[in-house]
């Protein structure tokens, strides 16, 4: 089926026969003047690649009839936001129908209409029939955006987490596919598997890439004062975020690809539901941007400050060790008095920058820190080697419940560093 050609259309194709000559064999040269036809081909083929954050490859198919001899193929493109440097026009091969004739189909020139935004190409052809173009190039203002769904469980040991992309067309093109109306434009993100959707003018919408269950999230909670600082400074009280964390590999249920960079919402779902179920009733808990998150890595969402967990910092030993001339260690003891006002057991999570502890008593010396752990440091285990660095030791206490009547009982942590080779 053909559609007429509208004069406001941003983009319109015309097939024009130009100068045939009964019994000659080669192609004649292209007639100065531009005859339009007044019918469009329909796309039969359109495919849209998204991978490339900066720019959006369109490539589409069409079967246009030809004559025996050279034709003009017209494009234009006004209004739109087609960049014109980057237009390919390739001849596929000859389509269906033409019974049992080959046709010898080439691409001889291209010229450039004066004042107008088109191309026009010359086609040869070895004898009428219809042959099978293909057209692509790169197309500005279709851009793609991520988000997230993620609903945990009540217990918050699983979550089911839905990835949507968010396409918006201010092409001022429209992709839909003129051999099924309802199929549109291929699309593929850069990963994982192609769908089809028909894109409108000026139109927003949604897409859901894939929805993955009962994916185990660890909920932490972690005090760092380099990074999260104080929540009351003079009564020594640190703040202590609480992040969802989710492994992004095949034993939590992904893993097929990276997760894109984009905006999280998450709920949790009430008593005695399940996440996968999608209730209604589901509990708003916040959002946060989770990054760009490759195979195999974590992606790490923040959920807010916990209130029910009070954490006192404070310095009990500070001494200086002289070793020769101006160069000494020195000798810290910082002190954590920790209250968990829960009703579960919890895991804390202390990180502490040894270049901030050195900056906080000392000064910032430009130098990086070297040291050693102290036997007073108290911790369950020692540091925690996937997550601790040269600077950066994290280490975990584990939390008892609250009593019945309320009171939480006080656990004291110490971490004894000794800074070697100040001056």
């Amino acid at each position: 089926m053909k559609r007429a050609i509208r004069v406001n259309r941003p983009v319109r194709w015309g097939v024009l026969a130009a100068m045939v000559v009964a019994g000659v064999a080669t192609f004649l040269p292209l007639a100065q003047g531009r005859i339009k036809l007044i019918t469009l081909p329909v796309r039969e083929r359109v495919e849209i690649q998204l991978d490339n954050p900066d720019a959006t490859l369109v490539e589409e198919e069409r079967i246009v009839p030809l004559v025996k001899g050279v034709n003009q193929v017209d494009f234009s493109w006004a209004n739109t936001q087609i960049d014109s440097n980057t237009i390919v026009f390739r001849v596929i091969g000859p389509a269906g129908g033409n019974g049992d004739k080959k046709l010898d189909v080439k691409v001889l020139s291209v010229s450039y209409p004066p004042n107008e935004a088109a191309l026009v190409w010359s086609v040869g052809s070895s004898d009428s029939g219809s042959a099978r173009v293909r057209i692509s190039y790169l197309l500005g203002n279709l851009t793609k955006s991520f988000n997230y769904r993620a609903v945990a469980s009540n217990d918050e040991k699983t979550l089911t987490l839905q990835e949507f992309m968010r396409l918006q067309n201010f092409a001022n093109e429209e992709y839909l596919s003129g051999a099924d109306p309802d199929g549109g434009a291929k699309l593929y993100a850069g990963y994982g598997k192609q769908f089809m959707k028909p894109i409108g003018l000026n139109e927003t919408k949604e897409v859901l890439v894939d929805k993955f269950l009962n994916v185990p999230v660890t909920k932490t909670y972690t005090c760092n004062p380099a990074e999260f600082d104080y929540l009351d400074r003079p009564q020594n009280k640190l703040r202590v975020p609480m992040h969802y964390v989710i492994k992004n590999d095949r034993a939590g249920g992904l893993g097929g690809a990276p997760l894109p960079f984009g905006k999280v919402r998450m709920f949790i779902a009430p008593k005695d539901a399940k996440a996968a179920e999608g209730d209604a009733t589901t509990t708003f808990l916040g959002e946060d941007w989770g990054k760009f998150t490759p195979i195999d890595d974590e992606m790490k969402l923040y959920l807010g400050l916990a209130q029910d967990i009070v954490v006192k910092r404070t310095i009990d030993k500070n001494e200086r060790h002289k070793i020769a001339g101006n160069l000494y260690d020195q000798e810290i003891i910082v002190k954590y008095e920790i209250e968990n006002f829960k009703e579960q057991a919890v895991t804390l999570n202390v990180a502490e920058s040894l270049a901030y502890v050195r900056n906080e008593l000392i000064g910032n010396t430009g130098r990086d820190v070297q040291w050693e752990l102290g036997k007073e440091t108290n911790f369950d285990s020692g540091p925690d080697k996937e997550k601790s660095t040269s600077d950066l030791q994290v280490f975990s206490a584990k939390l008892p419940p609250r009593a019945k009547d309320g009171k939480a009982e006080k656990i004291i942590k110490k971490l004894h560093v000794t800074l070697k080779n100040e001056w």
